[in-house]
C-alpha cells in the first residue's frame, strides 16, 4: 500500500493528539490479510513501526519462519509443531537430560540442541570441531565491531562522554555481553524489550547498538559523575525500570536518524 499525503497527515495527526500507532495498526491487518503473506513487507514493517502486542507473536512466528507465508496453512502447520515440540520433549525426557525439575531455559536449550544435532553427550565433552572454532572466531569478531560501533556512534552523539569513559578505564568494562549477546534480556523490562526485538526478529541486529548508546546518552549525568569503572558496571547492570519505555524510543530514533528508514511501502 503506498504512502500518501492524506495518509501521512492522519498518522501526524494521531500521533499529536496521542493516538499513535492507528494508522499503522490499520496497515499491518492489511498486510496480514495477504495469502501468501509477504514477508518482505512485514519485516520492513516491524523495522519501521512497533508491533501492535496482539499480532506481535504471531508476525514474529512468520518472519522466524515457525509459521508459513500461506495463511490457510497456519492451523495445520501449528498442530505439526505442536506435536514436534512434545516429540523432542519426550526425547529428552527418556534420555535423561530433562526432567519435571529441570528450568525451562535448560529446557530450550537442550531442545535446540537436539533439533540441530549437537547435543552433547552426558557423560564427555565433545572436542572442539573446525565448524565450532569458525563460530568462535565469528564470535569473538563481533564482539570487537559491536563495541566499535557504539564507540563510533557515542562519538557523534556524545564525545565528552566518551573521553570520560575511556579516561576512567570504564569503556572497556561496558556491560557488552548482557546487551548485545542476550539482546538485553535481563536489562530491559518486557513491555520495552519486546519493541527491541520487532527490530532484531525482523533482521536489524544494530538496534542494540542504539539502545545501548541511548542508555548511556540517558543517564550522562550519573556516567560523568561516576570515576570508578566499577561503579559504573554496577549501575548500567541494574538500570531503573521507569523509564525504558522512552529510552527504546529514542533509540529507534536514533537508529532511524544513522541508519535510514526501511524504503519498502506498507
Amino acid at each position: 500500500m503506498a504512502d500518501d499525503p492524506q495518509r501521512n497527515f492522519r498518522s501526524a495527526y494521531y500521533e499529536k493528539v496521542g493516538f499513535r500507532g492507528v494508522e499503522e495498526k490499520k496497515s499491518l491487518e492489511i498486510l496480514l490479510k495477504d495469502n501468501p503473506l509477504d514477508v518482505e513487507k512485514l519485516s520492513t514493517f516491524s523495522q519501521r513501526f512497533p508491533l501492535p502486542s496482539m499480532y506481535r507473536i504471531h508476525v514474529w512466528k512468520i518472519l522466524l519462519g515457525i509459521l508459513p507465508p500461506h495463511s490457510d496453512s497456519h492451523a495445520l502447520v501449528g498442530g505439526y509443531r505442536r506435536e514436534q515440540y512434545e516429540n523432542i520433549l519426550e526425547a529428552l525426557e527418556a534420555m535423561r537430560f530433562i526432567s519435571s525439575s529441570t528450568p525451562t531455559t535448560e529446557v530450550y536449550l537442550r531442545m535446540f540442541q537436539l533439533e540441530s544435532q549437537v547435543l552433547p553427550r552426558r557423560s564427555e565433552i565433545p572436542p572442539m570441531e573446525e565448524e565450532d572454532a569458525d563460530f568462535l572466531s565469528i564470535s569473538q569478531a563481533m564482539e570487537e565491531i559491536v563495541p566499535k560501533s557504539l564507540e563510533h556512534y557515542l562519538s557523534q552523539e556524545e564525545p565528552r562522554l566518551l573521553n570520560h569513559l575511556k579516561s576512567t578505564g570504564a569503556l572497556a568494562q561496558l556491560p557488552y555481553g548482557p546487551w548485545f549477546n542476550r539482546c538485553f534480556a535481563g536489562t530491559l523490562p518486557e513491555s520495552s524489550l519486546q519493541r527491541v526485538w520487532d527490530k532484531v526478529i525482523s533482521g536489524s541486529c544494530k538496534i542494540l547498538v542504539f539502545v545501548g548508546l541511548e542508555i548511556l546518552l540517558n543517564y550522562k549525568i550519573i556516567l560523568m559523575g561516576t570515576s570508578r569503572p566499577e561503579a559504573v558496571v554496577k549501575f548500567l547492570g541494574n538500570i531503573p525500570q521507569e523509564n525504558t519505555d522512552a529510552i527504546v524510543t529514542k533509540a529507534i530514533d536514533l537508529w532511524h536518524k544513522y541508519c535510514g528508514t526501511p524504503m519498502h511501502s506498507v
